[in-house]
């Protein structure tokens, strides 16, 4: 399920077809989803409940075709691989794969990994490769410290990316993670501007918020919903991730990422102290060799003194924001180590108060 499945309609631009990421021609996403064991934690052991997602630009080698891109950090107490490398050169040259906090690194050495499989020249002919991870924290589920994720694990992410709709709530990256203190995960979203002309689509990886702090399209959903299976508080997380096909430059990705953190604001945290709230915007519009035949080029470039950039802001902002819903909203309950369970947002409640907020439609 999804959030416009209640019968709503958020924000004023309309999306693609399959209101996802997926949307901007050429990106794809793939998941690894594991769960496994129940009970009391045996650290090393399980219970898992976690997994990797995969997001690819284009179909095309990475390295040897880079997309512009840019990364913005709104609270850094979070484990982002690859970050230095973009603000410098403005581009990204492998997956973008989201996982668990203590598998960063290893997953960081599995992306390597698969980068040399299909580019042998780096690091001998050529320059070394950045692999770009990031991640949010299930340790309240997941066996955190037995950091479960395998190379093969994020191959498998890597290797069944795809376009077309995409698989959201309890599914890689976000299969033992939280969202407002109910279940959340993977939720992913897109705009369309100019009839069409451009894409802007988000995908994110939830860990963030307290009950309290939701709101739903304004409405003060979470203060209803205080005593609906709360767990304690605690520090939380969240990636986003904004793909366009707009002809922008690294300058122009940071603007629109920071954008995004807008999106999340329309959701209701604050982005806490010990929050690692990170964004990453990419466009597909323009692909750069890694090694240029020449040395100066002629490409298209959106001018900014235009409806234009404005409409790519407001774009962003709304699938930021819809994509945290629909990831609460297509989460289902789950239990992970020591019992510890993390609840799905009780649909016919979350209806009654959109009704209530006349959020719905001929409410």
């Amino acid at each position: 399920m999804r959030l416009r499945d209640f019968g709503v309609v958020p924000g004023d631009l309309p999306p693609g077809s399959n209101n996802a990421i997926t949307d901007v021609p050429g990106v794809r996403v793939g998941h690894t989803t594991l769960v496994n064991g129940d009970g009391a934690l045996m650290p090393g052991h399980g219970p898992l409940r976690t997994g990797v997602t995969a997001i690819l630009p284009h179909a095309g080698n990475l390295y040897r075709e880079k997309v512009a891109a840019a990364v913005y950090t709104l609270n850094g107490f979070g484990k982002a691989t690859g970050f230095e490398q973009i603000r410098e050169r403005g581009v990204i040259e492998t997956p973008l794969v989201l996982t668990n906090t203590l598998n960063v690194w290893r997953a960081a050495d599995a992306v390597v990994s698969y980068m040399l499989r299909d580019n042998p020249e780096i690091g001998i002919a050529a320059s070394t490769v950045g692999p770009v991870v990031l991640e949010c924290n299930d340790g309240f589920l997941n066996d955190l410290q037995g950091r479960h994720v395998s190379e093969a694990d994020v191959w498998a992410a890597i290797e069944s990316a795809a376009s077309g709709a995409v698989a959201e709530g309890c599914v890689g990256a976000g299969t033992g993670t939280a969202c407002y203190q109910f279940k959340g995960g993977i939720g992913t979203a897109s705009r369309r501007v100019h009839d069409g002309e451009f894409t802007v689509g988000a995908l994110v990886q939830t860990n963030m918020g307290l009950r309290a702090e939701l709101r739903v399209l304004g409405a003060p959903i979470g203060r209803h919903m205080l005593e609906s299976h709360m767990p304690q508080p605690g520090a939380g997380s969240v990636i986003m991730v904004l793909a366009t096909d707009a002809p922008l430059s690294a300058r122009q990705l940071r603007r629109l990422a920071t954008r995004g953190a807008l999106g999340l604001a329309r959701t209701g945290t604050v982005s806490h102290d010990q929050s690692g709230d990170f964004l990453i915007a990419f466009s597909t519009a323009r692909r750069f060799p890694h090694t240029p035949q020449t040395h100066v080029e002629t490409a298209l470039h959106l001018h900014e003194n235009t409806r234009a950039i404005d409409l790519l802001f407001q774009a962003a902002v709304e699938a930021i924001e819809e994509s945290i819903l629909n990831a609460l909203v297509a989460a289902q309950t789950m239990t992970g180590r020591d019992g510890n369970t993390l609840h799905a947002i009780p649909h016919a409640e979350l209806g009654h108060w959109l009704a209530h907020y006349r959020l719905i439609e001929g409410a």
